[in-house]
Order: C-alpha cells, then sequence, then structure tokens
C-alpha cells in the first residue's frame, strides 16, 4: 500500500501499529525524538508511550530528549501520565512547565546545539531509542525527514533501535529538502564546510543500518499550527528602531547594503521583527536560522529574501497549507539541516549573522533573562538564542518595555537570572527605543538603556537606582539590597508599580 512511502522493500515487513511500536519502550529508557518547535514531531508513539503509563500498572517512566519543543500537546499527554522522568533541551508546554516548577519532571535547560554532542560523548548516557517522524523511506533505508531535522539525525545514528513514523499527512515533496551532515568524532574533527546560507555539504536523508529500524508507524497528521500572534503597534515600533539603526551601520561602512544573514528565534516578537523588513529599503536578504515562521515566507513572497536555512518551518494554519501546497514555489531557495549545524558556533562566527532573540527581561548593564520568571520559574528554556547571541557579529535582545498592562517592566536594575550576559548582547531594543551598547563602558550602558529601552512608568524609578548605585562606586554599580526591589515588590503585590498615581504619571509622561 505504501510503495511510494516506504520505498526499502524489506523493510514494509516492519509495518505496525503506534500501540506495537510503543511496546519497544521500557522504564527508565533514554528516548529521542523528532521534533523542533511543533514541526516535524512524532505524533502517534509518544501518544501510546503516555496511555500505557496511565493504564498499565507497571512503573513507565522515562528520559524524553528532542529538538525543541513538541506539538500536538504531547508534552501535556505525557506529563499528566506521568511518563517523564527528565526532559531536555527546551520545552513550551504549560502542564509541563507547571510540573518542572514543582520539582516533578527534572528539565535540563541547554544550548541547542550543545544536545547531540554531549550524547555523542556518552555524558549523557546511551540512546535507546529514537521515534523519527519521515515523509519517506530511501530505496536503501534511508529516512527522509518531514518539516523538521532538529536532532533528528543525530538521534537516529546514536539510538539502539528506531522507531519510523511515516506520516502521509506531510507532502511528499519535501523530499530533496533537507541537507544532513553530521560531524567527524573528536578531537580529529575538520571544520564545518559550509561558507553561505545556501551551500549543500550533506545528504538528502538520515542513513541508518535497516536492521537498526524496528518499526514502521503510518501515520496522518499535520503539524500543530505555530502560536504566534500577529504584529501589533509596539512590535513594529521595535522593527522599524532595528532597521534604522541597521541602515545607520550600512551608511558608516560598518555593514554590507544587503546585511548579513539574518537569525531570529522562535515566537511573537521576533517573527513580527522579521515581518517589518519587508517594507525595508534592504534587497538580497538571507537567513541561517533555527526556525523558519510565517516571517521568512513574508519576506520571500515580498521579493526581499533571496535564501533561507533552518532547521525546521513552523507556520501558522494558513501559512502552512499554503507553503506544503506551493513547495516548488520555495524549494530553490530553501533547507532545513540539523540543529547543530543551524545552530554551529563555528558557522555563526563565520557568516557573521545578526541575530535577534527575544528576552523576558533586561538589566541596566545588558545582562538578559531568556528563561525563569522571577529568577527562579521556568517558562519555556534557553532554546539557541546563547549559540546566536555568544558568536553572532551583532547580538540583537528584543523586547516590550512593560508587560501585563504595565504592571511588570522588562528593564530592571539586575535580572534575577542571567542566560546573556552583557559580553554577549550587543543591542538591546523595546518599543521605546534602542540601546547599542558596544564599545560602552557599564556606567554608560546604565544610562543608554535607562534612557533609550525603558518605560516612563519605570524611568525614575531606575534613574534613583542608579544614582544611588553610583554613589557606591564600582565598576558595575549596585545597590544589592535595592537590586531586586521591583521583583520583590510584584512578589508582594502583584505589580512592580509602587502604587496607582505612579501609572497615573507614567500615563501622563508618555502622552507629553
Amino acid at each position: 500500500m505504501f510503495e511510494d512511502r516506504i520505498r526499502c522493500a524489506a523493510l514494509r515487513g516492519k509495518i505496525t501499529s503506534a500501540a506495537n511500536a510503543a511496546q519497544l519502550v521500557r522504564h527508565g529508557m533514554r528516548v529521542g525524538a523528532s521534533g523542533f518547535t511543533r514541526a516535524g514531531d512524532a505524533k502517534a508513539v509518544p501518544l501510546e508511550i503516555a496511555r500505557r503509563a496511565r493504564e498499565e500498572s507497571d512503573q513507565l517512566r522515562i528520559t524524553l530528549m528532542t529538538g525543541a519543543s513538541l506539538g500536538n500537546d504531547i508534552d501535556r499527554h505525557l506529563t499528566e501520565a506521568g511518563a517523564l522522568e527528565r526532559r531536555l533541551p527546551f520545552q513550551v508546554d504549560a502542564t509541563l512547565r507547571r510540573a518542572i516548577n514543582r520539582g516533578e519532571v527534572m528539565f535540563v535547560d541547554q544550548h541547542l546545539s550543545e544536545t547531540v554532542e554531549l550524547l555523542r560523548d556518552q555524558r549523557l548516557g546511551a540512546l535507546d531509542i529514537a521515534i523519527i517522524e519521515a515523509v519517506a523511506i530511501t530505496e536503501s533505508g534511508g529516512i527522509v525527514p518531514s518539516t523538521s531535522v532538529g536532532n533528528s539525525a543525530t538521534f537516529a545514528m546514536l539510538a539502539q533501535k528506531v522507531i519510523v513514523e511515516v506520516n502521509l499527512a506531510q507532502p511528499s515533496t519535501l523530499e530533496g529538502l533537507h541537507d544532513i551532515w553530521s560531524p567527524a568524532p573528536r578531537p580529529s574533527r575538520a571544520p564545518l564546510p559550509l561558507v553561505s546560507p545556501s551551500d549543500r555539504i550533506g545528504g538528502t536523508c538520515i542513513d541508518v543500518p535497516i536492521e537498526k529500524i524496528a518499526a514502521i508507524v503510518i501515520t496522518n497528521q499535520p503539524d500543530s499550527p505555530s502560536t504566534v500572534l500577529p504584529a501589533d503597534e509596539e512590535t513594529a515600533l521595535i522593527a522599524g528602531h532595528l532597521i534604522e539603526f541597521f541602515q545607520h551601520e550600512v551608511s558608516r561602512g560598518r555593514l554590507p547594503k544587503t546585511l548579513p544573514p539574518l537569525q531570529a528565534g522562535i515566537g511573537t516578537i521576533a517573527n513580527a521583527v522579521l515581518s517589518g523588513f519587508a517594507a525595508s529599503p534592504f534587497e538580497a536578504l538571507t537567513l541561517y536560522s533555527e526556525v523558519l515562521q510565517d516571517s521568512a515566507f513574508d519576506l520571500f513572497d515580498a521579493g526581499k529574501l533571496a535564501f533561507a536555512s533552518g532547521a525546521s518551518m513552523t507556520l501558522s494554519a494558513k501559512r502552512q497549507e499554503q507553503v506544503l501546497n506551493d513547495l516548488d514555489r520555495y524549494r530553490d531557495r530553501l533547507v532545513l539541516r540539523p540543529q547543530e549545524v543551524s545552530n554551529h558556533p563555528e558557522v555563526i562566527r563565520r557568516l557573521g549573522l545578526i541575530a535577534i532573540n527575544t528576552a523576558l527581561e533586561a538589566d541596566i548593564y545588558g545582562n538578559v533573562n531568556s528563561t525563569h520568571v522571577s529568577g527562579t520559574h521556568m517558562m519555556n528554556g534557553i532554546g539557541g538564542s546563547g549559540d546566536f547571541a555568544g558568536n553572532a557579529s551583532y547580538a540583537v535582545f528584543a523586547t516590550k518595555s512593560i508587560a501585563k498592562d504595565g504592571c511588570i517592566s522588562s528593564i530592571v536594575p539586575m535580572v534575577p537570572h542571567c542566560d546573556h550576559n552583557e559580553h554577549d548582547v550587543d543591542v538591546i531594543v523595546t518599543e521605546r527605543g534602542l540601546a547599542n551598547l558596544t564599545g560602552l563602558a557599564p556606567r554608560e550602558r546604565a544610562l543608554t538603556v535607562i534612557e533609550k529601552c525603558a518605560h516612563p512608568l519605570y524611568r525614575d524609578f531606575l534613574r534613583d537606582y542608579y544614582r544611588d548605585a553610583q554613589a557606591r562606586g564600582g565598576h558595575t554599580p549596585h545597590c544589592l539590597e535595592k537590586a531586586f526591589a521591583l521583583h520583590e515588590r510584584f512578589a508582594r503585590t502583584g505589580s512592580m508599580l509602587r502604587d496607582a498615581s505612579t501609572l497615573q504619571r507614567g500615563s501622563q509622561e508618555e502622552a507629553r
């Protein structure tokens, strides 16, 4: 029945149900599953693992590794079933997040380029099973991924057994879009041979010995659509500030007119900011990113984007249908790679990327918190932002200046959790303005961030804090007893604002 999708005749006898395939998973196993930001995730077998954990008397708890976040509520089902002992390296599910913050699931937050390196070095233990979504299996048994590559290639190569989900809802025209390359063992590894986003350096499928493929499950379910929100007034202003800044850099001869390759993180703000380049004066742009969102195809359709390289395509429902049904329109300008290639520090540094990622909050000295609410509660994870920020030529972090109707300031005296320190942050931008921190000493950074990026509701507080901190002296002045005053007030009252009059004064200043 599936000769066009499973072209290796020797493997057709491996076709079985998701329930039967899930029986291969045992308590205590380390499982690697495909999926990167809701795209290309294995959809049937993980749900059968959750069902077994709920219904069977024997305990079933696993360590689950992925590329990034999963769709189809898989993390929720596994969490509710008590099937997750340990999870890495990234997640976005609210139910799993609560379990992590209660200490019920051990979450390992990792740079997305590092997971498979740690597996190769046997520092995370041996991988028992890989569950990989595919659009086809080639004549030689090669696995053709679907809408993401992520960590799928290395999971399949390192695992003792491989379960393949062949998804009929993913179009077979995806075959040929991928560029699968894996590094040689260290320390004799050669440089990664990629000097342009459009370079192809590997094959189009994941090659594994056919005897490793233990089961093939036929599915027919599309990816979960992206949950990003449309651009709004604030994100349009952020995009405008960035475009103006890059125009200035071009005029000073510090950037080429076409700009270096761009990278944009996952989420509403990054997607909206990248979409803003459609109305910019820049032409022939390229992307070297991990996630290709709607914004990438907005730029293709606007004639602004020449080529896009990523590890996954995570699209809204409307865009998903349009792109997958008209893939030939983009095929020659698009490639999907393993995330250890898309996020490779060597390549990021070589290409001189402009990296645009989002922050939960930033402090007046340029340190960024991307992961922990109030310094303690995990949100999603660092993802690939550290891979890019630490190696890009321009490391940009974008955030709205306030959240929850002004009850939270995104610019604070000191971040209570630091994912990206001041040495890896070049630009902070909010809807209020842009702070270029390059070449500035800490005292200069503080004044720039407060005046350029902070919301009027909190600007006076931050000015007062910095004035008092200066009186204490030091290269990076702080009043340690007041450094987390905004966070402490929020914990007590539900708002970082002193009182309602502060909101009124801030609104008046904003109007002026």
